[in-house]
């Protein structure tokens, strides 16, 4: 049997504990001495927002599918398809959190970047590589901004989806019944369309993470 290195395994997380708990400083002397500078560390971060993205995708379409099974339901256990919208509601949620998180973890460490990359460019003395570097800064900043701002508004349209996913679920319970279903059905066309609305900032903050990734 392969033994595991569990050594890089075990700095990751402490590292990470380190981010987690406030102690910045020590988190990034700790990643730089398993060889990740802050700009390596923002990449990461930027990936797992968009794997959260594209995870959330599914799960908010699931989500949709669960209502749009209860609307069409003939017969059956209500009690299934309540639990099964509860569990899609329960998915979106968590990964709504967790997006929200990993976007506030990739707002710390950019501002931090550049704040770092800011003061070592007062220590250039050749005028023309400080230019450039300053240029470089600037470049970069545009691109994050459009990025952080398609995460923030795809991160925003989830709320308003979860918070009618909630009512749907709550309703549900307290009313297991065919006329139940058919007020829910009634909100099908609505969610449907903020739902798709949803996917597209999703789609477009994800291709922005791409953009931000190759040119950084």
């Amino acid at each position: 049997m392969k033994k595991i290195n569990l050594k890089p395994i075990f700095a990751i997380v402490i590292c990470a504990f380190l981010f987690l708990s406030g102690c910045s400083t020590a988190y990034y002397s700790a990643m730089e001495k398993i060889g990740k500078e802050k700009r390596h560390i923002l990449v990461d971060d930027v990936e797992d927002v968009k794997e959260s993205q594209t995870k959330a995708q599914e799960e908010f379409k699931d989500a949709l599918t669960r209502i749009k099974e209860l609307y069409a339901l003939d017969g059956g256990d209500l009690e299934i398809f309540y639990d099964k919208l509860k569990d899609s509601y329960e998915d979106c949620d968590a990964r709504a959190v967790q997006i929200e998180k990993r976007i506030n973890t990739v707002e710390q460490v950019a501002a931090d970047l550049f704040s770092e990359w800011a003061g070592e460019i007062k220590q250039i003395n050749d005028a023309k590589l400080k230019a450039s570097s300053q240029r470089s800064l600037s470049d970069a900043k545009i691109r994050y901004k459009q990025l952080d701002l398609a995460m923030n508004k795809s991160t925003q349209g989830m709320y308003p989806v979860l918070a009618k996913l909630k009512d749907y679920t709550l309703y549900l319970k307290h009313n297991l019944n065919a006329k139940a279903v058919g007020s829910l059905g009634g909100e099908v066309v609505s969610i449907e369309r903020e739902v798709t609305a949803l996917i597209d900032d999703m789609n477009l903050s994800i291709r922005e993470a791409d953009n931000f990734i190759k040119n950084f």
